[in-house]
Order: structure tokens, then C-alpha cells, then sequence
């Protein structure tokens, strides 16, 4: 049998009395030993100096009434005994030296006695377990406190002894998961044991979070789960800001960021607050983070670190308090290792890191994601759309086979359901429809020839002057305007295509180079982009 030990503070109040009439009041140190029920075989009994009287005299009449607990006087100075950090303090420091033997004993703090911050600081000290114990409470008598000690109650703080709390955070816990899977059933054991991990992230940590994974995959579904859960939970009570970083260039990325003062830059008409301004107290999500230029990079850490950053063309800091999540399908590792991205940003935002399997890769999932995309067709376009049971299974068969590409993953699957249902009309989507829509799929993912890819291409950048260039110079400029669109500058686009004929120049102008070469063609840095 395990001893019990008790500790609490002395009531100045409560365990006070009048010499004359000494027993006729509810005193609860004494009454916690007066339990008929509850043997105390140890009370460590915490007092301030200029009480110590009283605390010997509580202290004889609780082995008065019980002989066999022994009790033990701590002289502890807290100060004001309504100062939060001074008996947080104090008590603490007591609980730090104490030595406790868990093994042989259990402890029982008394939270009856003290001020209100005095029983907070003892409840706070068992939470953390610095006090390795559970509560106990004790009553007056509802009678004669001559005759009964009153009651007591103990409180063990670890909720999993709790059958009906138990099942409500289970299923509290289950609704969030829920919620973060957008009510898909989904079966993939790999991606569920991911999504328990970020429930758990998303309520406990403020830090950025990371997300991987190929376009489609539902990167920036996910981050907005995660900001419903934050908000939900009071972690974040500001905005979801999205922006994706691909759409930012030059001046106009700084701007879209970290605003601008008024006449900053050409076309700066007004002054502008930015999205990290807007994000304050919310959460920004920054999907494809790899696109960011160096600068903006650097500009990002220092907001991430310090919460406060310089808008375009200001002297004087703005602050944000906003919680980032970002998104990329790249990898950012091999980004660093050509320069494109700060290995010290990578490092701060990478704290939790998680990678969203394609579709392809999680085909138990395919079947619940259908019903999903049925029912979101249904909410958005007002009808209901049904497969019959034949073109259901055909429909999955095909899905979840080796020629079913998802190369889109998610995006594949919801534009593959809405043409389905849009031509089933208000009938069923049958056999017909699915065999037609399988052909059209296929198709999609075998892709156009190169050369088909290069003639769209210069089309959509010269228009009918497109056949005026000679085949020859064709393949050439279609590679070139590729690669501007690739990279994120003027600059970086010519050091990529004279990658080796610059190494043999003394100075080199890869920008130059390449304008001159555009020009040729009547094309501009900026056509390129269109």
C-alpha cells in the first residue's frame, strides 16, 4: 500500500478560531483528517512567517484527531498573496525541492485553503505536474460542525479516467479530422495518420507550417481546414489571406506583400496595406512559395522572425502577428542547392512539414472522393447527380486501374464528375456517358506532341505572325520564351540559355543578349510573360 500524502496551504480564515469555542467551528485542514473514510498518513503544511502560531496550532489538533498522520511545517514567503507571479513563484519553488517518491506514495493537494490565486497556482502546479498529484476539496457540514467533519471530493486531473469526457473529445477529435478531410471518408491509412498529426498542429502551435505535394493534390483546401480549425479552437481571430506567389512579379510582388507607400514606384497612386498586414492575427497562405524572388525571401524571414517588415518605399515599420502556412510542388531543397530559394527561410518555414500524396497514389480513396464531388456538384448547381449502379462500377474500375493517370489529381477528378453530370442532365450519368468521359481522359493525359506544344505556344505569343518565322527559328524561340516564363527575371532567363557561351566572356550581359535576341522577333521581356 502506497502512503498518502497531503498537501495545502493554511487557511488565515477558515482554519482561524476563537479559543473559547475552538471545536465548535468547520475548520478544513483539521476536518481533511477528521475523514473517517481517507487516512492521511502525511500533511506537509505551507505557511507564511507571521501566521506560524496558528499553523502550530492547526498543526497539534490535526494530530490530535488523527495520531497516525504525521505533519510536517513549510515556512514559505509569497508575498502578496493576490500577486499571480509571486505565489506562482513561491509555490513553485517548493514544489521544485520537494522530494517527491512516486513510487511509494500518492499526493493529494488541497485546494480549499489560500486566496482564489493561491488554489490557481496549485491547480496550474498539478496540470503541468510539477505537483504529481490530484486535487481534493473539501466541505462544510450541512449541520452541527461539532458533530461531522463535512465532505471532501478528489479530483484527478488526467481526463482519460473520465469515461463521458473521454468520448466527448474523442468525438470532438473526429469531427475535426472531419473537418480537415473536408467530410471525405477517406481510407489511406498513411494520409489519415497525416491529417491526425496536423489536427494536433493546428490547435497547439502557432508556427509555419509546410505543404508538399504535386498541383491538384488540394494543398490549398487543406491550409483553409487549418485556419477554420485555428479559428475555431481561438488560435488565430484574424483573416485567411491566399495569394499565389506565381502571379507575383518586380515591384508588384514587394507591393502585393509588404504594401507600398503612395509614389514608391511608377503607378504607385495610393498607399497600400499588403497582404501580411491583412493576414495580422490571422493566417497567410502563401501557396507556391518557390516562385518568390530572393528578395522577397528575405523580406518574408524577417516578418516570420520579428513580425514586423518595411512596406515599399516606407521608413517606417508596420507590424503583423500572422501565422503562415505555405504550399509548393517543388523541392525546395533542391531549390536552395541552385540558389533559387534561402536555405534560412526553408529552415524557418519547415518546422512542420507534410507531403499530400497525389490521387494516384491513394486509390482505397478514389471511391469516397466520387461521392464527394457528387454531392459538391449537387450543392453548387442545385441538382442531383447519380451514376446508375453499371456506370458507377465501370466509372471506378477505370479509376482506380493502372491507366488512370490523375496527373491533375483532384482537379482531374472534380472537372471529370461535373462534365459527366452536366451531360446527364436530369438523368443518371449511365455506361454511355463514363465510356465517353474514360476516352476523353486518356487523351487528355497522353498530352499534344512537342511540336503541336511549340506552335500553341508562339501563337499564343506572336498571333498569325507566328508563320512567318522559319521552322528553324521556331523550336529556338519557342525554348527561349519558355524559359522567360520559367524563371523570374530578364537576368536570370539569359544566364540560363548562355549558360555556357557566358562562361567564355570576360563580362557578360545575359540580359542584353537576350532582348536583342526578342527583338529580332518584335518581342519584349514582357510579351513573353502574356
Amino acid at each position: 500500500m502506497k502512503k498518502l500524502v497531503s498537501i495545502g496551504i493554511l487557511g488565515v480564515q477558515l482554519d482561524s478560531f476563537d479559543p473559547r469555542r475552538r471545536w465548535d467551528r468547520w475548520r478544513p485542514t483539521v476536518s481533511l483528517c477528521q475523514q473517517e473514510d481517507l487516512l492521511i498518513d502525511r500533511f506537509e503544511l505551507l505557511y507564511e512567517p507571521k501566521f506560524a502560531k496558528l499553523a502550530q496550532t492547526v498543526a497539534d489538533d490535526m494530530q490530535a484527531v488523527s495520531p497516525e498522520t504525521e505533519v510536517n511545517q513549510h515556512l514559505i514567503s509569497m508575498g502578496d498573496p493576490w500577486d499571480l507571479e509571486s505565489v506562482y513563484g513561491a509555490l513553485y519553488d517548493f514544489a521544485a525541492s520537494y522530494p517527491f517518491d512516486t513510487e511509494n506514495e500518492d499526493y493529494i493537494v488541497h485546494i480549499t485553503t489560500g486566496t482564489h490565486v493561491c488554489q490557481i497556482c496549485l491547480f496550474l502546479l498539478a496540470e503541468s505536474r510539477h505537483l504529481p498529484a490530484r486535487l481534493i476539496q473539501t466541505s462544510p457540514p450541512k449541520r452541527d460542525p461539532a458533530s461531522t467533519p463535512g465532505d471532501y471530493r478528489i479530483i484527478d486531473l488526467d481526463l482519460s479516467r473520465y469515461d463521458q469526457l473521454a468520448a466527448r473529445f474523442e468525438i470532438e477529435k473526429r469531427d475535426t479530422e472531419t473537418q480537415l478531410k473536408s467530410g471525405i471518408a477517406t481510407l489511406n491509412e498513411s494520409f489519415n495518420a497525416m491529417i491526425r498529426e496536423i489536427e494536433q498542429v493546428a490547435i497547439r502551435s502557432p508556427h509555419p507550417i509546410l505543404i508538399t505535394g504535386p498541383t491538384g493534390a488540394g494543398k490549398s483546401q487543406l491550409a483553409r481546414r487549418i485556419y477554420e480549425v485555428k479559428r475555431a479552437k481561438r488560435g488565430v481571430s484574424g483573416s485567411f489571406v491566399e495569394v499565389n506567389c506565381a502571379t507575383l512579379r518586380g515591384d508588384g510582388a514587394m507591393s502585393a506583400l509588404f504594401g507600398h507607400k503612395k509614389g514608391s514606384f511608377t503607378g504607385a497612386l495610393d498607399d497600400r496595406g499588403g497582404l501580411l498586414k491583412a493576414a495580422h492575427k490571422g493566417v497567410l497562405f502563401l501557396d507556391e512559395i518557390g516562385e518568390l524572388g530572393l528578395d522577397e525571401q528575405a523580406m518574408l524571414l524577417r516578418a516570420i522572425e520579428e513580425k514586423r517588415f518595411l512596406p515599399l518605399g516606407s521608413d517606417q515599420e508596420t507590424e503583423s502577428d500572422f501565422t503562415l502556412i505555405s504550399g509548393t510542388n517543388r523541392e525546395l531543397s533542391e531549390e536552395v542547392r541552385k540558389g533559387n530559394f534561402r536555405e534560412d527561410l526553408l529552415a524557418r518555414i519547415n518546422l512542420w512539414s507534410y507531403q499530400l500524396p497525389g490521387l494516384s497514389s491513394r486509390k482505397e480513396d478514389i471511391e469516397p472522393n466520387i461521392s464527394y464531388e457528387l454531392s459538391r456538384y449537387a450543392k453548387d448547381h442545385g441538382r442531383q447527380a447519380a451514376f446508375n449502379k453499371e456506370a458507377r462500377r465501370s466509372y471506378e474500375k477505370f479509376a482506380t486501374s493502372p491507366d488512370a493517370k490523375w496527373t491533375g489529381n483532384f482537379r482531374d477528378l472534380n472537372a471529370s464528375i461535373t462534365r459527366m453530370a452536366t451531360l446527364a442532365g436530369n438523368r443518371r450519368i449511365n455506361a454511355e456517358i463514363v465510356e465517353s468521359e474514360i476516352d476523353r481522359l486518356q487523351r487528355s493525359w497522353q498530352g499534344p506532341k512537342n511540336d503541336s506544344q511549340d506552335e500553341e505556344l508562339l501563337r499564343d505569343v506572336l498571333g498569325t505572325q507566328a508563320e512567318e518565322v522559319d521552322p528553324f527559328d521556331q523550336a529556338q524561340l519557342a525554348l527561349v520564351i519558355r524559359t522567360c516564363r520559367e524563371s523570374r527575371s530578364l537576368s536570370e532567363a539569359g544566364r540560363k540559355l548562355f549558360a555556357v557561351s557566358r562562361l567564355k566572356k570576360k563580362t557578360s550581359n545575359d540580359s542584353d543578349r537576350l532582348r536583342k535576341y526578342l527583338s529580332k522577333f518584335g518581342l519584349s521581356w514582357d510579351d513573353c510573360l502574356a
